[in-house]
């Protein structure tokens, strides 16, 4: 009998033991970008690994085989079934996402976006930079650049990305305002998360519109292809491109005045966000205003927004150490 009690009570000790490992396990993060294989996500790669590691949490990234809205929900289900305890996304369409999001949320996971300011189905949503300050900013540089008059065209990585065009909403309505003289061509076009699109497009642009002086170009890859594209018209120091890059990626063209700069924050710096926030809220921790977060600082959330500013400037004088840095 005593043996009995003794097996007994050791069994008992060794299952409370599996099961207070299992409760301080802290889950899978699973992060859905826009699209895999591009330098800026492969730095958002390398800030979530970093941090996971950090912390010890499985942290992981998807990227899509292109920037098509079906592959981010189809990744989602995926991490859905997996029983993953946190999902982040960066979305090509903050509207297709909301059903999936709302499972997600359903099934206990916990939902972080980023660049889908007010999105449906997310419990938090961040940004390292204002829609107005980012926006606003690479407008006040081409109408530098072009001296205040002339056309220009608008690039956005999709036409359903909310914030890319709200970037390109804040830009359009400044120039308007501040410099009359600036006139937008045609509609912005929804190519600028692939350099061959947005290459082709701007070379159309500028065979149609001779007098064309400028590209404003919202999505890591607008910049990389209508940069091309002007170097490939000869039209360096005549046609201005303006917009967020990579800087491992555009160096040599920002180098030869092919793109003249922009402002972006820190990819790698977002992929860690997402971790930390992750494990916050993993261990039940409140997210509120006045909190100091590590990658945000202080913050002040807007319902469920909590958006900074933290612009980088890309130019040839600080394109060498951003790339240097992995970015």
């Amino acid at each position: 009998m005593r043996k009995l009690l003794v097996a007994a009570f050791a069994a008992s000790l060794s299952l409370a033991a599996a099961l207070g490992a299992l409760a301080q396990e802290p889950g899978k993060v699973g992060v859905v970008v826009k699209i895999g294989g591009i330098p800026w996500f492969n730095a958002m790669e390398a800030g979530i690994k970093e941090k996971g590691a950090a912390l010890g949490i499985d942290a992981f990234m998807i990227g899509p085989t292109s920037a098509d809205p079906a592959l981010q929900v189809r990744a989602i289900e995926d991490l859905i079934a997996q029983g993953v305890k946190v999902i982040g996304v960066v979305p090509n369409d903050a509207k297709v996402l909301e059903p999936v999001l709302t499972k997600a949320k359903e099934n206990g996971i916990i939902v972080i976006t980023h660049e889908s300011p007010g999105q449906k189905g997310a419990d938090w949503n961040f940004e390292l930079a204002s829609a107005n300050g980012f926006g606003e900013a690479h407008a006040e540089l081409l109408a530098k650049k072009m001296g205040g008059k002339g056309k220009y065209a608008v690039f956005v990585g999709s036409l359903t990305v909310p914030l890319h065009n709200a970037w390109a909403d804040a830009a359009i309505a400044y120039l308007k305002e501040k410099y009359p003289e600036m006139e937008v061509v045609g509609e912005r076009y929804g190519v600028a998360e692939d350099a061959d699109k947005s290459r082709s497009t701007a070379l159309d642009l500028i065979s149609a519109n001779p007098d064309l002086k400028g590209f404003l170009a919202f999505g890591s890859q607008g910049p990389i292809g209508a940069g091309r594209a002007v170097e490939e018209r000869r039209k360096v120091g005549e046609i201005f491109v303006l917009g967020p890059f990579s800087p491992g990626q555009g160096q040599k063209l920002i180098k030869a005045d092919a793109i003249s700069g922009g402002f972006m924050w820190n990819p790698k710096q977002a992929g860690e966000v997402f971790v930390t926030l992750a494990d916050k809220l993993m261990k039940g921790e409140e997210i509120k205003a006045g909190d100091e977060i590590e990658g945000l600082g202080k913050i002040n959330p807007t319902g469920n927004d909590i958006i900074v500013d933290q612009l980088v400037t890309i130019n040839k004088d600080t394109v060498d150490e951003l790339a240097a840095m992995g970015l």
